[in-house]
């Protein structure tokens, strides 16, 4: 193997690779990636045996081959060099030469027959979906799933494909988003899939600019292509808890609250909380929202805004990161606001397809 490529070029494709290699691998191996040269493309590989990703990029091939390189050193030698072009080449032993300009540089490689393979997706039911859209999906429910090792089921997004929609779900258990798009695939067909979040943290990280991006869609595997970028990932195992449930069947009050004014009041009343008293008091009054904090430690914060409010006082209590979280992944100059008591579910929508919901706290 021996190749010429552009050092900015393989820098940018690095960038797709380094978040795969875990830490501290279960075998040696997969620190490495796979490097591979065949007529004018180099291909290069890496998993962690959950998620996987395979990107490619132009370059002179001069020998062709393949050899598994130890990821860390090599992207971090690749970032201190300065020169444009690089030589690559694969010596024996399983020794990798990296040359560029007056400098020469050699690592300990691999066979690339100890590299675990993608698996095969070609049986894999595909889709299309606008790339825009499907980051959209992935970026206003990733947000809502959970991050504690307990909740295994909900440390995922739940994306189901039936009647010719997509609906995508995050939760954890004291916030839920959800949203939808039509998708052109046959009405008939149904499936439901739960992708890691590391998965979809690195999918949007990965997604390119074309129009749209193809799903290869298996029993216990989904991979997405963008491009010259494959994400192949294993899915969560289990039943996803019936989400449907969650979302109150009648409504309550439907408050018209400005995005931006209640963000700013959020941020500011919630530095006057703590870890231990991690709740925001909304008093809702005819014609006015007043937040009010207060904690032992710190102090007291008290702020208010006009709103379409004209009933009995009505107070409830909501975490302010949960709230300030669910607006940022909101859109429009303003939110609706559904609330029915101070113990119930709170409902949060936009004009988009888009639903949140988030659980009161208690009322001190």
């Amino acid at each position: 193997m021996k190749f010429v490529v552009s050092r900015t070029e393989l820098g940018n494709l690095i960038k797709k690779l380094q978040n795969i290699v875990p830490q501290n691998p279960p075998v040696p191996i997969l620190s490495h990636c796979l490097v591979e040269a065949d007529h004018d493309e180099l291909v290069f590989t890496a998993t962690d045996t959950g998620v996987g990703v395979r990107c490619s990029i132009k370059a002179k091939i001069q020998e062709r081959g393949a050899l598994s390189i130890p990821t860390k050193r090599f992207f971090q030698l690749i970032r201190e060099l300065t020169e444009p072009t690089l030589e690559i080449s694969a010596l024996k032993g399983d020794i990798v030469e990296i040359k560029t300009g007056s400098s020469q540089f050699r690592l300990h490689g691999l066979s690339k027959e100890h590299y675990p393979e993608l698996p095969d997706l070609s049986q894999a039911m595909q889709v299309s979906i606008d790339t825009a859209t499907f980051r959209e999906m992935l970026y206003r429910t990733a947000f809502a799933v959970s991050r504690e090792d307990n909740r295994f089921i909900l440390s995922g997004v739940y994306m189901s494909l039936q009647k010719g929609k997509a609906i995508f779900v995050g939760a954890d258990g004291k916030r839920l988003s959800k949203t939808e798009t039509t998708i052109d695939i046959d009405p008939s067909f149904s499936g439901h899939y739960i992708l890691p979040l590391k998965a979809v943290d690195e999918i949007l990280k990965n997604l390119g600019e074309e129009e749209s991006v193809r799903l290869y869609l298996t029993g216990d595997k989904v991979a997405v292509e963008s491009g010259s970028t494959l994400l192949v990932t294993k899915l969560l195992s289990g039943e996803y808890p019936d989400f449907q449930q969650m979302i109150p069947k009648e409504k309550g009050e439907t408050l018209c609250l400005h995005r931006e004014e209640l963000m700013a009041m959020l941020r500011q009343v919630s530095l006057f909380t703590n870890e231990h008293a991690l709740s925001v008091r909304f008093t809702f009054v005819p014609g006015e929202l007043i937040l009010t904090a207060n904690c032992a430690e710190v102090g007291e914060g008290r702020v208010s805004m006009p709103v379409n409010f004209s009933q009995e006082k009505l107070e409830i209590a909501f975490n302010p990161h949960y709230f300030l979280d669910i607006l940022r992944h909101s859109e429009d100059e303003t939110v609706n606001l559904n609330i029915s008591d101070s113990y119930n579910l709170g409902v949060i929508t936009d004009s988009t397809s888009s639903l949140f919901i988030i659980m009161p706290m208690r009322l001190n």
